[in-house]
């Protein structure tokens, strides 16, 4: 039949074909990745959260506490990891994500944040209005490239039923 392929030309579609789609899920295993493998590190281990006063948030005056905190405390228990708090401002906090120095950092963030350059943001957790009547979405920092930490602070905040 004239257009039709060849027995060898289908037989060499089929080969191709097959090979793409292994490749294809044989790299969906690896999705999403850590690039510093944070969250192998942080399971039994430890979590470095940066934090910056901003209540109701987050509350520096004494031991952190605020809704923040305890979100926090929640997932580090999830995670079967003790937390290591480091007091700082938002810009030392972004700065210190960047550099791989902390794993998450908190503080009244919302999704308006200036510090994507240096941190990804999680999906929105909550939305509270602020002073001035606007609706702010809330959201927690992570480092960039760490894609597994991310999507595990985003299950775990989705879990305790925020947005």
């Amino acid at each position: 039949m004239p257009g039709s392929p060849s027995p060898l030309h289908a037989r060499r579609l089929l080969v191709i074909s097959t090979l793409l789609l292994t490749a294809t899920f044989a790299g969906c295993t690896a999705i999403p990745a850590d690039a510093a493998g944070t969250l192998d590190r942080v399971r039994d281990g430890e979590i470095r959260v940066g934090i910056t006063h901003n209540p109701p948030w987050t509350d520096t005056s004494g031991p952190p506490a605020g809704s923040e905190v305890e979100l926090v405390e929640q997932l580090a228990a999830d995670l079967d990891a003790d937390v290591v708090w480091t007091e700082a401002s938002e810009a030392l906090l972004a700065e210190a994500l960047r550099q791989g120095e902390l794993d998450l950092a908190i503080g009244g963030f919302t999704e308006d944040t200036p510090w994507t350059d240096k941190a990804a943001e999680t999906v929105p957790y909550v939305d509270a209005i602020d002073e001035f009547g606007q609706t702010k979405k809330h959201v927690f920092l992570t480092r960039l490239g760490e894609n597994r930490l991310l999507t595990a602070v985003e299950g775990f905040l989705r879990a305790e039923g925020s947005q």
